[in-house]
């Protein structure tokens, strides 16, 4: 089976953090977010993929080549202009003759793909699509469906007493190869406000996949601290190590003072230097080549790849970008640090 990863989106509300960088090529862990999607496909079998890019495609395409460094083929199709979710896929029809995968691409989420096969193929569904659940579906476009899980009616940002459902669309689905012959080429298309209201109008089998145990769309820096922080605190894994076992992850390469001090959880990489009473955590993570100098303190924060927060700095709630220096005796709350300045971030 072929998975279609859709990676154009320009990322707006997380700017500063998109500046120069696409949503999907954010690090997780000091990993490109796009990356650990493309290990966990790998994981059901999945190893042939297509990208859909638009914003800085030289910056995705540069990292994952043909994807032979990853375990994966990787063909690539770039927008012009952004053509929508629905566009993007019938962009992308050429790839695809038997029942295909689509995935939003700047989301992080935690379910059994496999599961998630059977269940389509059992439902005879024209399209699946996993949902998440939401505590106000008003912000939200709202899924109904019956008793067998098949979709009755979608509810863009319904009022509280217009619906009993709370349940949202996660950016993840199946669909069989007819459904591109319902999406009209050459614009952009919105596959949840025209696609799926009419594909539920002509009747054709829509499903609900409602087992998703962990679901974060990567929307706004606040979101992306928290991606971490739930990382950290064991509600979704990673490969690297499972903190739900030790709820620190310290790399044998790290630098780290014995006077410095380390409250869990933590992440620490590769080469990372921590200096005499400095305070790490917690819910950090110091990506590789990372620097903190003397009696800084680095508490619910994320430094990226050879950045350096000078002594005597703290850093709360806050992400310092790769390259970046937070000076001597400063304070940094509720911001993202680039290379420029600094930006307060919306909490």
């Amino acid at each position: 089976m072929k998975a279609l990863f859709l990676a154009g989106g320009l990322g707006t509300r997380l700017k500063p953090i998109t500046n120069n960088l696409p949503k999907p090529m954010v690090p997780i862990i000091g990993k490109p977010l796009l990356e650990r999607n493309i290990e966990n496909l790998k994981r059901f079998g999945i190893n042939e993929i297509i990208l859909s890019t638009c914003y800085k495609p030289d910056k995705i395409i540069n990292h994952f080549g043909d994807g032979k460094r990853f375990g994966v083929k990787i063909s690539y199709i770039c927008e012009d202009e952004p053509l929508g979710t629905a566009g993007a896929i019938k962009n992308a029809e050429r790839f695809f003759s038997d029942t295909f995968l689509v995935f939003n691409a700047d989301i992080l989420c935690d379910f059994d793909l496999s599961e998630m096969i059977n269940f389509h193929k059992k439902a005879g569904a024209l399209a699946t699509i996993a949902v998440t659940h939401v505590d106000n579906p008003s912000a939200y476009g709202v899924i109904e469906h019956d008793r067998d899980g098949f979709i009755t009616a979608f509810r863009e940002k319904p009022r509280p007493h217009e619906t009993d459902s709370n349940l949202i669309n996660a950016g993840v689905y199946i669909f069989e190869p007819e459904l591109l012959n319902e999406i009209p080429p050459g614009r952009a298309v919105s596959i949840e406000r025209e696609t799926y209201p009419m594909l539920l109008q002509k009747g054709y089998k829509m499903a609900i996949f409602d087992r998703c145990s962990y679901w974060l769309d990567l929307g706004t820096p606040a979101k992306y601290l928290k991606a971490h922080k739930d990382i950290l605190n064991g509600l979704v894994k990673i490969r690297e190590h499972d903190f739900n076992e030790n709820t620190q992850y310290i790399s044998k390469k790290a630098k780290i003072s014995r006077y410095a001090k380390i409250k869990e959880p933590v992440y620490i990489g590769d080469n990372a230097e921590i200096s005499s009473f400095a305070y790490i955590g917690p819910n950090t993570v110091l990506f590789s080549d990372s620097k903190v100098d003397t009696d800084a303190k680095v508490v619910e924060s994320i430094v990226w790849n050879n950045a350096h927060v000078g002594g005597g700095a703290s850093v709360v709630n806050s992400v310092v970008m790769s390259n970046c220096r937070v000076d001597r005796n400063t304070d940094q709350q509720n911001t993202v640090v680039t290379e420029d300045t600094s930006y307060v971030m919306a909490i």
